[in-house]
């Protein structure tokens, strides 16, 4: 998880040129329509990469326009939603070994600072409670783009990174040197909690989120 979970780092992304005092306010995630994603990637003994995603997962942030560095995010995450695209391995990855789920059934990130330097890049620092284990760590983040969308609502991007290392959340399973440490990508659309596509509307939804992660296909919700 380089540069979580969550969350997985969203105050952050809008740092970048959002200066209007309009856009300030909650977003919340589209945990409905499953419509984000928070995905991993890890060596395989050295040889190969797994990437897997955790698919239950909710949250909101709160953006300040006028002042980023007040921005925040908490994310909950289920970690027995994980998904390696192997049902033997995720029910190994479920198990004391790994993720420990019968014992630890929530995960969460809560955000305690954004730091932004002189560049407008911005770094997410908060705690990160995984398998019982609280430990702060920082998200990397960078804006993709802001603006309007075609149903008059406001849509903001940005792909965040972070890195843990396994035994720092009391994870005990060792495949060795190249599969100490897991990577975490998460790449977001997010809309203004009072912008809702009429899709969105119409199914009772809510507000809508649309998030797409490398390396997983990104299916929009929109026709």
């Amino acid at each position: 998880m380089k540069k979580l979970l969550l969350a997985s780092a969203v105050s952050v992304a809008l740092v970048g040129g959002v200066q209007a005092n309009e856009h300030s306010g909650t977003y919340a995630f589209d945990n409905k329509d499953t419509h984000q994603f928070i995905t991993f990637k890890i060596s395989h003994l050295g040889y190969s990469w797994l990437y897997g995603r955790f698919n239950d997962f909710d949250g909101q942030f709160v953006y300040d326009a006028e002042n980023p560095e007040n921005s925040s995010v908490n994310v909950t995450i289920d970690p027995s939603s994980v998904d390696s695209n192997h049902a033997e391995r995720d029910k190994h990855l479920r198990s004391e070994d790994f993720l420990h789920v019968g014992e630890f059934s929530e995960a969460s990130f809560k955000s305690k600072r954004v730091e932004v330097d002189d560049e407008g890049e911005a770094d997410i620092v908060g705690d990160l409670t995984l398998r019982g284990v609280t430990r702060e760590v920082t998200l990397d983040v960078e804006m993709l783009g802001h603006g309007k969308d075609p149903w008059g609502g406001y849509r903001m991007g940005f792909e965040a990174e972070t890195e843990l290392r396994l035994e720092d959340f009391g994870i005990p399973m060792n495949l060795g040197k190249a599969s100490e440490t897991v990577e975490i990508i998460i790449s977001v659309e997010a809309s203004a909690s009072n912008s809702i596509h009429p899709a969105i509307t119409d199914s009772g939804a809510g507000p809508g989120i649309c998030v797409s992660a490398y390396p997983f296909s990104y299916i929009p919700i929109l026709d």
